[in-house]
């Protein structure tokens, strides 16, 4: 049976931290937000995100954006839906503010910043995709998928675009799988030094 799908509310906060840290670390060491936080203890993480998720300042990590799939009592998956026009880069900085992050942790991210895809402001983006172990991932994101889209067609966007790690085939496949075609890539040395993954591809598809 397929699961059911829910929007997250605060009380998730926890759960949205963990699909954050998991989906951007993707099997790497570490993610940009080890970057960001400058630890890669898991308890320290996953205490400043669940400060990010819930800050005043709405950016795209915040947990009004996330949905959960849920099977039988427990979650099966996440996946986030933004607008990239208003959860920018600069609002993003603003919530990092409000937990005591200064503008320098970009310069701490310089090499994600070097790959990270061009969005067009008028796509709506679905990010931090991920499946709790146990669970089938093919029909999680299938109706995680659909339900975030189905938001994006309500507001009237008629693309979504989301991003993988080259290298990264298990999530470009699934994605693939659900409609997404990949439209381009960026790829740096520096990137690679840091990370062990070569850059990032773009994948779209029309709503």
């Amino acid at each position: 049976m397929n699961p059911s799908v829910r929007k997250a509310t605060e009380s998730d906060a926890g759960i949205v931290a963990e699909a954050i840290l998991t989906s951007s670390r993707a099997g790497k060491k570490i993610g940009i937000f080890d970057l960001i936080f400058e630890t890669s203890d898991n308890a320290l993480l996953l205490e400043h995100l669940g400060a990010l998720v819930r800050t005043a300042t709405k950016s795209y990590c915040h947990y009004s954006n996330f949905l959960l799939a849920v099977s039988g009592s427990e979650v099966a998956g996440t996946i986030c839906g933004y607008e990239p026009r208003v959860a920018t880069h600069d609002v993003f900085t603003q919530a990092l503010a409000e937990i005591g992050v200064d503008e320098g942790y970009q310069e701490r991210i310089a090499t994600y910043l070097l790959v990270k895809p061009e969005i067009d402001r008028q796509t709506w983006v679905v990010d931090f995709m991920t499946v709790i172990e146990g669970h089938e991932p093919l029909p999680v994101f299938a109706e995680l998928i659909k339900k975030s889209l189905l938001s994006a067609r309500l507001k009237g966007y008629r693309k979504a675009q989301t991003m993988v790690e080259i290298g990264s085939s298990d999530a470009q496949i699934l994605y693939e799988k659900l409609g997404f075609e990949v439209i381009d890539e960026k790829r740096s040395e520096l990137y690679a030094d840091q990370f062990g993954r070569a850059g990032i591809k773009r994948l779209q598809m029309a709503l």
